[in-house]
């Protein structure tokens, strides 16, 4: 049965919480239901992963565990397939934490609390049900799940020029969608040596059945599908705008998870699925790539709003993902990994705190604002830890992530792929310019605003949010081994596909 396989509770408790929103009369119970529903998410994805270790502990080398399939439309063999390796077991513990995160970063959310936490569980449906799924059908229904609700968080719970930036956003992701989808078509039209067309993931790398000149025609289809959700330069301008504009526990779920279904993609299907044309294109895609590194930091340095630096931070730190994807090693492919883990739980930190500091300043421009470490103390320090972790400081988990990505990237002998890797390095000298700049500025400058004075610090409920996301990137920068280790083995079956 269906109800056997413990992955299908990824998405049973964010619907069950669904309903029981749907019931509840006051903001109590509100409150009460999401914090459970997110308390369960976190406990179900820690027993996953020592349920995960341990099986690899006792020698099972599959390509995927905890395996499901069950028909779900016969004429087209779609089937709902679920599975996890290393990569999704990590994926899932990030986005369980960050909309543990999230709820309590949003305790206070108004107008319409019940609603807001209704779509942003639906928002949640969707990522978890796309970690899990190896069918490309019901990766595709997954991933236009957790998009869909995206217009509505941003265009009745944001703020600024939200009806534009939600309008954006869904528009260019929705365009990307086309993109995908024609891939896919394209797939499941060459899936099958024998004949019977499939849209699962591990048949389909198993037929080999895609012709070369059709790899060539679909790799780009569904990496730049992708790639627009992980903000690929030319396609990334939805991303600082939807940003801005969002609710703060949205900007933490949109950039902390949201935008890592773009890389996970990317290798998942593109390069696991058409290893030929990924290793005869990726240079293309490694140019743009590099784009992003490099612009998406530049731009940050130049802007006053805390939320656009960020959200150009993330065009920089998601583009560094796509970067080490493309070098088709194990040991990049790792950093990529790492960083889109590293990068989720720094944003989310980011994002919380600027919410937090926008809630009691009413203003995000730095020019501003001044003086806060001695006004809010909690705030100003977990802001200068996300800073450190961001720059890539030591005992972090920007370090790790970074080096690993560098490292890989330049195990490649020729002289485009050092060349692109020295350039993505020099983000981090950009980075750090901007964010000691605003550190300074922001936190131990003189005081602009007499009223700021006034001001109190972090309420329990953000103590609590703010503190979960520092531990886990202290965490993963203290004990990188155990989140490499996890990530590594599952990437040597993408890399065994690619030509030698």
């Amino acid at each position: 049965m269906i109800f056997d396989n413990i992955l299908i509770y990824f998405v049973i408790i964010p619907l069950v919480v669904l309903g029981l929103l749907s019931l509840s009369k006051s903001i109590q119970q509100v409150r009460t239901v999401c914090v459970i529903g997110a308390s369960l998410l976190v406990v179900l994805a820690a027993y996953l992963t020592y349920e995960y270790l341990a099986i690899r502990a006792a020698g099972d080398t599959s390509a995927m565990l905890f395996q499901g399939s069950w028909l779900w439309y016969a004429p087209l063999n779609i089937h709902l397939a679920l599975g996890v390796d290393g990569i999704s077991v990590v994926m899932l513990i990030l986005s369980s934490i960050i909309v543990f995160a999230g709820v309590f970063a949003s305790w206070k959310i108004s107008p319409l609390p019940k609603e807001y936490f209704m779509w942003f569980f639906l928002l949640s449906v969707g990522v978890f049900g796309f970690f899990i799924s190896i069918d490309l059908f019901t990766m595709f229904m997954f991933y236009e799940v957790a998009l869909i609700p995206m217009y509505l968080l941003i265009g009745v719970w944001g703020s600024g020029n939200k009806n534009y930036s939600a309008m954006k956003l869904t528009l260019m992701l929705m365009g990307g969608s086309a993109f995908l989808m024609l891939g896919i078509l394209g797939i499941y039209y060459h899936s099958a040596a024998d004949g019977n067309l499939t849209m699962n993931l591990l048949e389909i790398s198993k037929n080999n059945a895609i012709p070369h000149s059709w790899q060539y025609f679909l790799f780009p289809m569904t990496f730049v599908g992708f790639g627009v959700l992980g903000a690929m330069f030319p396609f990334h301008t939805w991303s600082p705008d939807g940003h801005a504009s969002a609710p703060t526990a949205v900007s933490m779920l949109h950039a902390g998870v949201l935008m890592k279904l773009g890389g996970y993609g990317c290798f998942r299907v593109a390069i696991y699925l058409m290893p030929q044309a990924a290793t005869e294109l990726a240079w293309i895609f490694l140019i743009l790539t590099g784009i992003s590194v490099v612009y998406g930091a530049f731009s940050a340095c130049v802007q006053t709003d805390l939320k656009y630096i960020n959200a150009y931070s993330s065009v920089s730190h998601c583009g560094l993902v796509l970067f080490a994807i493309l070098m088709l090693n194990t040991t990049a492919m790792t950093g990529a990994v790492m960083q889109m883990l590293s990068h989720g739980l720094m944003t989310a930190l980011f994002f919380a705190l600027i919410g937090m500091i926008y809630g009691r300043t009413h203003t995000r421009d730095v020019r501003e604002m001044g003086g806060l470490m001695r006004i809010m103390p909690f705030l100003a320090a977990g802001y200068v830890i996300a800073g450190l972790a961001s720059l890539g400081l030591p005992g972090l988990s920007g370090f790790v992530a970074e080096m690993t990505i560098f490292v890989g990237s330049f195990q490649h002998a020729d002289m485009f792929h050092r060349v692109f890797t020295i350039v993505a390095c020099c983000s981090i000298v950009i980075t750090a310019v901007y964010i000691l700049r605003v550190v300074g500025k922001l936190l131990f400058g003189p005081v602009q605003n007499e009223h700021h004075l006034q001001l109190t610090d972090a309420e329990w409920q953000e103590r609590l949010s703010v503190i979960t996301l520092i531990v886990c990137v202290a965490a993963i920068g203290c004990f990188p081994n155990f989140f490499s280790n996890i990530i590594r083995e599952s990437f040597l079956t993408i890399v065994q596909v690619l030509p030698q």
